[in-house]
Formats: structure tokens, sequence, C-alpha cells
């Protein structure tokens, strides 16, 4: 499989509704919240990616464009961005919608870094044959 294929293979989708007990006292998600989730999808798009364990080492440019409101759909969208070694950056956006109306936007978007490791939880390379390795950007 070459390495787009793996891009597309690997974007992850996450619908969640929007619930009163993850909102703060403005009716909106809890920030912390919303990070979580974005973590848990940027680890699921990095897996089907390469299919290694990996952990998050950093999140970067997490912008909150727009409040989620109690009583909303988010739909969380994760993508492939980068691959290194040993770490690979995966995009995620939240996009909010309304229950019962047809509206749609993008209200968080941000990058997220992980490293695949070993058994030992120690950095292992993400592709290691070079049969692998050469399918890649094909």
């Amino acid at each position: 499989m070459n390495y787009e294929d793996r891009i597309a293979d690997s974007i992850t989708r996450v619908c969640k509704v929007v619930f009163p007990n993850i909102t703060n006292h403005h009716n909106t998600m809890f920030g912390g919240t919303v990070m979580e989730m974005m973590d848990e999808v940027a680890f699921m798009t990095a897996t089907r990616f390469a299919r290694k364990s990996f952990v998050t080492v950093s999140c970067d440019k997490i912008d909150f464009k727009k409040p989620i409101p109690a009583d909303t759909i988010v739909e969380l969208i994760g993508k492939v961005k980068y691959v290194g070694n040993t770490s690979i950056k995966v995009n995620v956006e939240i996009f909010v919608e309304e229950m019962f109306a047809e509206s749609r936007e993008r209200a968080v978007s941000g990058d997220f870094t992980l490293v695949a490791i070993n058994k030992d939880k120690k950095p292992e390379k993400i592709f290691n044959g070079v049969e692998e390795i050469t399918s890649i950007g094909k």
C-alpha cells in the first residue's frame, strides 16, 4: 500500500452528542474535554495508519474558533499530516452541527504529535522494512 492510500484509509471520523454533563457554566463544552476527544481521535488515526502502538508527545496550535454548545453533535476528523522515523503528526478538526437544523461549522482544530513505541515503551521506527519504506510515496 502506498503512502497516499495509507493516509486516505486512516482518516478517522467520530461523532458524539454534546450532553450537558460535559459542559461548563456557559453551557458550552469544557476545553479539556474537547482536547481529550481530539487526542483520542489522533491516537486512533495514527494507529490505523501504521498499526503500531503510539503515545502522544505534544499538541500544538489548538484553535478554539467557535464555542461548542450543549445539545449539538460534534464530528471529529483526524488526518495524518506528517510522518517521520518514529513520530507522526495528526491534524484533528471538530465540526459542530445543530441537532435539528441544517448547519455545520468548524469549531476547533489542532495538531497532535505521537511517537510509536515498542513493548519496552521505547521509540520505534514506524516503518521497519525496506520494502515498506520504498512503497511510501510511490
